[in-house]
């Protein structure tokens, strides 16, 4: 079962490991390596994205999102804005958060957070082996 709302995914760019610089062919067959970002898009910007994964494994390590913030030296209303287009974007929540109180609050994953994780990674590494596939191409028809 899908655990999102119609969403498209965008391989946004791809770039070589230098950046602002125009390349020669010959400069292109020297490179080591070619590097891009992976963004998972919804319908109200994006859903999921390297950033976004990492605040939901920290939420997962520490159990707040609180914690998770400051791990990542974010600042709490960036990581909870983060938190409430995922939750918003997707069909059930992907992090609840508890409220404070005697024992203080929290924040856990759920099952559907948990797969966002795992599609995520699983694209991730999709799209490595797809950029090692194109720098081999390109190396070879330059």
């Amino acid at each position: 079962m899908n655990i999102f709302l119609p969403f498209r995914y965008s391989l946004l760019y791809i770039t070589l490991v230098k950046k602002d610089v125009s390349y020669t062919a010959d400069e292109i067959i020297t490179q080591k390596e070619f590097r891009g970002r992976l963004w998972i898009n919804g319908q109200q910007g994006i859903f999921l994205g390297y950033g976004r994964v990492r605040l939901l494994e920290r939420i997962r390590e520490y159990g707040s999102i609180t914690k998770a913030a400051k791990s990542m030296k974010m600042a709490y209303r960036r990581a909870w804005q983060h938190v409430d287009s995922m939750n918003s974007q997707a069909i059930r929540p992907l992090v609840i958060a508890v409220t404070g109180g005697k024992g203080g609050g929290g924040a856990h994953l759920t099952e559907e957070g948990e797969k966002a994780i795992d599609l995520f990674r699983k694209f991730q590494a999709d799209f490595q082996k797809f950029l090692k596939r194109e720098e081999k191409l390109l190396k070879l028809r330059l």
